[in-house]
């Protein structure tokens, strides 16, 4: 629902779905925000001096705006005037307290995950591997593939019934969330639930992808949930958790459960902190980094902890592979002129494949929406297809390659028996190894630390790393998209990782560096290429590795995969939030909004409210509006002339209406509602769910009573001149965190307000289509 004042069709069209679709000028409320269908644009028509709006399909999805500004009214004010010490100090010892609790949480989270599909998955394959060692193929692969079905049936079965909004990654939610956005159920508890387990069935079933992604949703979500305020369902109404009932500390809270993700996911607490600050988060500061970077070292902590109990043996398979950790420092770092050309190869082939990935993936995705339009059961048979075709090309591949002989060295077994490692026996003699069923028939996890194994030039065959690069590139497409929580991390790393060690091959003539370390920088350059982040993955891929001396080509190669990328395309996840049709705003101002001012996309008619107002106009209001923010103008007897008095939510107005302070005279009784409320009375609630138009009670006779609405007004909203350029205003409406922009007139004699800047007035779909002749590049 958006924030925008303007009134309602009288004829409004409908689309197949039943949505009303009002004239442009005139949509308001949920259908203004972000009337834009799931891979379809807003197609708008201008004619004449009036807008008519047509949707192609039927998923529109209703988002509201975040309230991230500070509502500067009476009550306000009295509040901050009492507070006393002891409660500044309260505020302060619960900020820091969730961020330790949110490190402790999403820890313990990543640690199970881990821990379970270690488990899970490893108990398959040692069941595949010893019906291979007897010589049952055909029930091995029965075996293989039944329970790489059954997981996924599961994962999906959670997904479509429960929390359709944990399929995917969940970071471009992530991300929407902090940029404003309040998507519905995104960070609801049964997402929290979903993602958890659904990322553990959907992993160990052996699709190719990765628990990395979910867990910054999963992060997020534990922090949205530790700061809801309290809840009086539940009993949970201690009053220093009243602090947090408002969407500006919980964004806080989920910048830090996005960064402690990371950390979990990769162990990499620095990362975690960067990767907030560059991809995730829309608005910082540096107390934020300070909360942030003690979330991610809790979460350090923690898994430590841990990991250092499960080399016990305590953690059943756990351990053999584990949280994610490829330490390549044990290899020589040297390089010289032709590992630097190299480099540079493998910048430019990862920004190509990247570029190409994020096409398909885009692609893919809008294909599938159609399909899981058809409800769950369609869901469910896409998720068992791929999980079939994951499961063939696993098993059938690796009858392709050749065996090869175990190498000398006595320090590593081979083949390996019952447990991870490079050497899989597969269908080969004693002695031998099959090298493809060392990639495919191993966690993701493992098969990315094989690739990355260092001293072991010869340990695959060319062919066999084009065979399992063309498999992973494949299956990673068409993988992401399905009902099943799914990271793209780990298939971007692995098929990186794959290239990487065949350039490596390639250049083993000239090159003095080695494969592990070529596989290393092919899975930054396919990271940048895809992801189009640098100073983050560089520090996650360091504290991934442990090298601190490839450092200097990490960020090369970074640096020329995303700029070789961003001339084709955007970023995955930037692609993924405007597919699914999030208003999402962008650092930067579109060039083509230089060319106009503010006034001229807002909309009308505006509806204003007096400072003392008729309960009957506000009800009326409400009703046939769906706006979050009104302006409130005070006029004679009140003021000398009209002026803007501030703006009052809707949220507040129903708070005021069903307290029922009303008067018969149109008289200020502001004192009265400073008594009668208190300024957390006017807090968000918890999950969005607060008091509805339809819980208000009014009597007929009330209708035509006064209510005072000054003492909740925002008294100082922002406001900029109606000839601002659009560009300056689009910067300044991100940067600020706002919901409502106030225009007012360059001249005297005028209304003191034009009308009211929302999110949805700086979407290219609604800008384009009033201006349809302004190009949009």
């Amino acid at each position: 629902m958006d924030e925008g004042n303007h009134s309602a069709s009288n004829l409004p069209l409908r689309t197949e779905s039943g949505v009303d679709i009002e004239n442009l000028d005139l949509l308001d409320g949920k259908e203004r925000e972000n009337r834009t269908t799931y891979g379809e644009p807003l197609l708008t028509k201008r004619k004449n001096t009036t807008s008519q709006i047509a949707i192609v399909g039927s998923n529109v999805c209703p988002i509201e705006s975040l309230d991230y500004e500070i509502f500067e009214n009476e009550l306000f004010r009295q509040d901050w005037r009492s507070a006393k010490k002891i409660q500044v100090f309260q505020y302060v010892v619960l900020k820091w307290a969730f961020a330790l609790l949110i490190g402790l949480v999403t820890g313990l989270v990543g640690f199970f995950n881990n821990i379970a599909v270690e488990n899970i998955a490893g108990f398959k394959l040692l069941l595949t591997s010893d019906l291979m060692s007897d010589e049952k193929y055909y029930k091995a692969f029965a075996a293989y593939a039944a329970s790489n079905v059954g997981l996924a049936t599961v994962a999906a079965a959670l997904c479509a019934f429960i929390a359709p909004a944990a399929a995917g990654s969940g970071i471009p939610e992530v991300k929407a969330y902090l940029n404003g956005v309040d998507a519905h159920s995104i960070l609801a508890p049964s997402t929290l639930f979903v993602k958890i387990f659904g990322s553990i069935l959907g992993v160990s079933a052996g699709f190719v992808v990765g628990k990395e992604g979910p867990m910054v949703h999963t992060g997020a979500c534990i922090a949205s949930f530790l700061g809801q305020g309290g809840s009086r369902k539940y009993h949970l109404t201690w009053s220093w958790l009243r602090y947090f009932k408002n969407d500006r500390d919980r964004r806080d809270l989920i910048t830090c459960g996005a960064a402690a993700g990371v950390a979990a996911a990769f162990r990499a607490p620095v990362g975690g902190v960067l990767f907030a600050l560059e991809e995730a988060a829309s608005w910082w500061r540096s107390a934020l980094l300070w909360r942030t970077f003690f979330t991610t070292a809790v979460v350090a902590i923690v898994l430590r902890v841990f990991i250092q109990y499960c080399t016990t043996g305590n953690c059943g398979l756990f351990g053999q592979g584990g949280l994610i950790m490829y330490d390549v420092s044990a290899a020589s770092a040297t390089y010289s002129g032709p590992d630097i050309l190299a480099v540079l190869f493998l910048g430019i082939l990862g920004g190509i494949f990247g570029s190409i990935y994020n096409y398909l993936v885009d692609k893919v995705i809008r294909t599938y929406s159609i399909i899981h339009e058809k409800g769950a059961a369609a869901k469910i048979l896409l998720v068992i297809t791929i999980a079939l075709l994951t499961s063939c090309l696993s098993y059938g591949l690796p009858w392709f390659a050749e065996c090869q002989a175990c190498p000398t060295d006595e320090s590593v077994s081979c083949p390996s028996v019952g447990q991870s490692g490079n050497y899989k026996s597969f269908n080969c003699p004693s002695g031998y190894y099959n090298d493809l069923a060392s990639l495919f028939l191993n966690t993701n996890d493992d098969a990315i630390r094989n690739l990355f194994s260092t001293s072991t030039t010869k340990e695959f065959h060319i062919s066999s790393l084009f065979i399992f690069f063309a498999a992973v590139y494949f299956l990673g497409i068409i993988t992401y998209g399905i009902a099943i929580p799914s990271g793209l991390f780990i298939p971007v790393i692995l098929a990186g990782a794959c290239y990487g060690r065949l350039v490596g091959r390639l250049f083993e003539s000239i090159s003095t560096l080695d494969t592990g370390l070529f596989a290393l920088l092919g899975a930054a350059s396919f990271l940048g290429g895809t992801m189009r982040m640098t100073v983050s993955l560089c520090i996650i891929l360091l504290e991934l590795t442990n090298d601190l001396l490839l450092l200097p080509l990490v960020m090369l190669v970074l640096l020329i995969s995303k700029t070789v990328a961003d001339n084709f395309n955007k970023g995955i996840y930037d692609q993924i939030v405007k597919i699914k049709g999030l208003p999402y705003l962008e650092a930067h101002a579109e060039p083509y909004m230089r060319h106009l001012v503010t006034s001229d996309v807002v909309s009308g008619p505006l509806v204003t409210f007096s400072g003392i107002e008729k309960v009957g106009r506000i009800l009326d209001a409400l009703r046939t509006t769906g706006h979050n923010g009104f302006p409130v103008i005070d006029e004679p007897p009140f003021s000398d002339a009209p002026e803007l008095c501030g703006l009052v939510l809707r949220s507040h107005l129903l708070i005021l209406l069903k307290g029922k302070i009303f008067s018969t005279d149109r008289v200020v009784c502001g004192a009265e509602i400073l008594h009668r409320f208190a300024a957390f009375d006017f807090a968000k609630a918890g999950s969005g769910k607060g008091i509805k138009l339809e819980d208000l009670d009014i009597e007929e006779e009330e209708m035509d009573m006064y209510v005072d609405l000054h003492p909740i007004t925002n008294a100082s909203p922002y406001t900029v001149v109606e000839t601002m350029s659009l560009a300056k205003a689009a910067i300044l409406f991100r940067q600020l965190g706002l919901r409502h922009l106030c225009l007012v007139p360059k001249s005297q004699g005028r209304p003191p307000i034009v009308g009211i800047l929302t999110r949805h007035d700086f979407m290219p779909e609604h800008i384009l289509g009033l201006y349809p002749h302004i190009k949009a590049h």
